[in-house]
């Protein structure tokens, strides 16, 4: 088991987090004829905010980051990476299990939106997500709560 803890994030992280984005979605997002090398990045970027998000360190080192983005009496999970090399060894789990205890102490829902096919879909399943729609590229999922929140601030992970 590899030792993680979280950070809050700093504007600092943006380009260490694109990168890892990138890197994480490529497989998917040519999978599902979107991807782009700039854009992938750029739409990071573009709505990156440190104030909601983690980064994920792995023996000291940078190793991903998460962000839960409140939205009235919801959270989103968005923006879940980590490293290639680290994913499988439990680190997202337990990541994931954090933040969960952390919504459901407040009674909140959590939401996010996962791409067609992707692995990450059985992790979140197995923390208890369920479907709510989907489309062609994305699948949006929700744990807990009960009503249905509008749809995500952003776009699709589409790149």
């Amino acid at each position: 088991m590899v030792d993680w803890s979280l950070r809050a994030a700093s504007a600092s992280d943006v380009e260490a987090i694109a990168e890892v984005r990138a890197v994480v979605l490529r497989a998917d997002l040519e999978r599902l004829g979107r991807y782009d090398e700039n854009r992938v990045r750029q739409r990071l970027r573009d709505g990156y905010d440190p104030a909601h998000t983690w980064v994920i360190e792995a023996g000291g080192t940078f190793a991903g980051c998460v962000a839960l983005r409140p939205d009235g009496d919801t959270r989103w999970l968005e923006h879940f990476y980590l490293a290639p090399h680290l994913q499988g060894r439990g680190i997202g789990s337990d990541v994931l299990r954090e933040l969960l205890a952390r919504c459901d102490r407040a009674g909140v829902p959590v939401r996010l939106n996962v791409l067609q096919g992707s692995a990450a879909r059985r992790l979140y399943e197995r923390h208890g997500f369920t479907v709510e729609t989907e489309d062609p590229v994305d699948v949006f999922m929700v744990r807990g709560g009960g009503s249905a929140a509008g749809r995500p601030r952003q776009e699709s992970q589409s790149a």
